[in-house]
Order: C-alpha cells, then structure tokens, then sequence
C-alpha cells in the first residue's frame, strides 16, 4: 500500500531566507569593516552585553566555582565519552605511502587546520553539550588554537556551565558573544584571535546563515537547518516510550520536525493520543516550542512493512534516527541516510544529543543524503603528495604529454616533455596525441 498520513505537516521548516540574509550580510560588512569596535556595538545591541569579551583565567575560574560539582561531573564524564570517541574516529584516517607504479611514489597525509571556531548557542537553552561536542573533537583533532564563543546574558555574562565545559574540553579562548557578530569575530579574527579556519556548531538561522555566507573564505560544518528527529517503530514499541522521545526533540524549537513512520495503525493510533498530555507537563518555554513543532511540522506515517518503513526514512535522511523495531541488525544493515542511528528503546536521540559519546552536530533538511556530522574529521585536510624516481616519471611523463596534447593544453605537455628531455636525453619519444 502506499503510505498514509495519519498526520501531515502544515508547514516546512523553512525561515523567511531572503530577509534573513539581508539582515546577516548588513551586519557582516558592517563588523569586518569596522573591526572590534562594531562588533562590541553588536554585541551590546544584541546581546545586551558590555563586559568582558574575552574571558580571562580569573573569569574562567570563577565561573568554574559556580558550577555544582555533581553537575563538573557530568560534564567531565561526557567529555570523556566524546573524546575517546573521537580518539577511535582519528584512528581510521592513516598516512598513506604508495608506489603506485615502479618509481612512482604518492601518499596521502592528515593535517589538522589550524585554528578553529566553535559556536556554542546560549540563548533559548544553555548547550553546555554543544561546547563538549565541538571543542572535544576540535581538540583532539589537533587543532593549534580553539575558539569557544557563546552568547553571553546581560549583566551576567556566558553560562558558568558552558564556561567549565569549554574550559575542560580544551578552548584556548572563550568569547562572550553570540550570534552574527561571534560568528565575523572568529572568521575575521577580531579581539586579537587568529582568524578561524573553520567555524563548527549550532546555531539560530542567523547563525546559520552567516556561516553559509561566509563558507569559501572559511569552512564550516554544514549548512544547518532546525533540528529533526524520525523514528521507525514495529507492533511491540512501547507507544508511551515513543511519544515520549517525540516530545523530547520537539521541545527543541517551534519549527523543530518529529516524524513517526511505522507499520502498526493501533501502535500509531496509542503514540498521538498520548502527546498532547506530555507536552502540556513540559515547562513553559519547553511546552510553547513542542506544542508548534508537532501541531506544524510533525507527521505520523503508517507504512505496508519494514521495507516501505525503511525506505519512507531514507526518503526523509532525518538527522537523528531511532529505531523501535524488531531485528535491529536489520535495520542496521538496510538503512542508508541519517545523520546518527539509536537502534532499541534502551538508548535515544538525548543520549547522543548530551554523553554518549557520538557527536550531535549533524546534518539536517534532509542534507544525510549526502553528508555526515560533525567528527575530528571535519577539522582535517585529507591532503596528498607525490615522489618520484627520474625512471618512475618515464612512463607518466609520456601518458601526460600524449593526453595533454589531446585535450589541447601544450603548457601541460611541455612541462612533460621537458623532464623527458632531460632525463632520457638520447631517447626518442613519440609525445604526438593518439590518432
């Protein structure tokens, strides 16, 4: 059967982009023209914040005595999942040295960019794990220096938390300044930084959208859009278990999209009934963002079997992807796009969002179709390089003059021919292209 929606979203997660970007390119030009000074006005009008933007390691310190030790430990102990996490990741990329045909040598090599920026959200929520997330693998990636910049609160300055996190995890500096104007200070490398190679971390759509105005002249991560979550659920989910998780990455903002795809009617049925009553017991702010994301964007999906299921979510590439079914090897196996996998109920979207170990910055609006999250490897050029003996470039040296020719490109040819001159004085060398 084809699927059905027993509930169909209203709206996409979509942002005015247009007036977005005008508003973000306005205050780009105007802070890398203006240097430090509009970036502190920006950051005063903004963040309503005129202390200390830099923070000191007195300030640091202090914000670390604030920070209850039950609360360090958690932290220190998500820190160490990620990094030894991350660790695992570094060991897969591996120099590489290949004589690829006698003479010839060329090699591949991972080279950590040197300075990177680490956006840290602080506005709506407190990311204290976006600060582990990103400055964690920055770190062990070996980046030379490392910027965490957070938006601070008025009169009060970056959260404690996010300070000790970031202080932890290994940032070299920590900004208190957030949005447009944190995203052009590292890029442009205000306050005395070096100028960031790359900007990593999530962001609201002006953070989002400055980073893709700025990509090219910085790398960045990826072009984030709001958070979304799909589970993939079987007759013998635990319906209060998946609602549950439903509203737990709903509460993320007002245009975050949940999806619910399964091939149980009566399971799907038993998960709607049971939201409205979770939503309402959220706090204030929490129950404001999750009652608009599933009125607006959710949708529920009842599938013919496993496989329409499992292509329904390949379709959607949702960024966080849970599966409630039987035969997770299965699942495991078959599914193709998504930006982090939770395969059984014993572990969720919030276990990789906050200590798992796996990194929550991931890609979003479908982009798992062809990327990946965040990870050290992000934060390193896979670059190669090449040797060779004056007889191990003989027959290269012909292949290319002969191709060059071809394709009409002489400069190419010659800088063949003239090492083939030199080498192989007496030889003659037929460096026409092919008939």
């Amino acid at each position: 059967m084809a699927r059905e929606y027993l509930k169909k979203a209203t709206l996409t997660a979509k942002s005015d982009a247009s007036e977005v970007r005008d508003i973000v390119n306005t205050i780009l030009q105007d802070i890398e023209a203006g240097g430090d000074k509009a970036a502190m006005e920006y950051a005063a009008k903004f963040d309503k914040y005129e202390g200390n933007i830099l923070l000191t390691e007195e300030e640091i310190a202090a914000a670390a005595d604030l920070v209850p030790e039950k609360v360090k430990a958690d932290i220190r102990f998500a820190h160490d999942n990620v990094k030894r996490f991350a660790e695992k990741q570094k060991s897969t990329v591996a120099d590489v040295e290949y004589e690829v045909v006698p003479g010839l040598i060329a090699g591949q090599k991972a080279i950590p960019v040197d300075a990177a920026g680490c956006y840290v959200p602080g506005g709506r929520y407190s990311h204290i794990a976006s600060a582990i997330m990103t400055v964690t693998t920055a770190k062990v990636a070996g980046c030379r220096h490392i910027t965490a910049c957070s938006p601070p609160r008025p009169d009060v300055g970056v959260a404690p938390a996010i300070v000790y996190a970031a202080h932890i995890c290994g940032a070299d500096k920590i900004m208190a300044m957030g949005g447009v104007q944190g995203v052009a200070a590292m890029t442009f490398g205000l306050f005395g930084l070096p100028k960031a190679n790359i900007l990593v971390g999530p962001g609201n759509q002006f953070v989002a959208e400055a980073k893709r105005s700025l990509f090219g002249r910085v790398g960045i991560d990826m072009i984030a859009g709001p958070t979304d979550s799909l589970i993939l659920a079987d007759k013998d989910a635990d319906a209060h278990i998946v609602a549950t998780d439903l509203v737990s990455q709903a509460e993320h903002g007002y245009n975050s999209p949940v999806w619910l795809v399964t091939d149980c009617r009566a399971l799907a049925e038993d998960v709607m009934a049971r939201i409205p009553a979770l939503i309402d017991d959220l706090p204030d702010v929490n129950r404001e963002n999750a009652t608009a994301a599933w009125r607006d964007y959710a949708e529920v999906i009842v599938c013919a079997d496993r496989e329409e299921m499992a292509a329904t979510s390949d379709d959607y590439a949702p960024e966080h992807l849970t599966v409630q079914a039987a035969d997770l090897d299965w699942w495991l196996n078959r599914l193709t796009c998504y930006g982090s996998l939770f395969l059984g109920e014993e572990t969720t979207v919030s276990y990789g969002d906050k200590a798992a170990g796996t990194n929550h910055v991931l890609p979003t609006s479908g982009a798992a179709n062809y990327t990946g999250g965040l990870s050290v490897h992000k934060y390193m050029k896979i670059v190669t390089w090449q040797r060779a003996t004056q007889e191990g470039s003989k027959p290269v040296a012909l292949a290319t003059a002969r191709i060059s020719r071809l394709e009409g490109m002489e400069g190419h040819a010659r800088a063949a021919d003239v090492r083939l001159a030199k080498y192989f004085p007496t030889e003659n060398f037929d460096l026409t292209p092919y008939d």
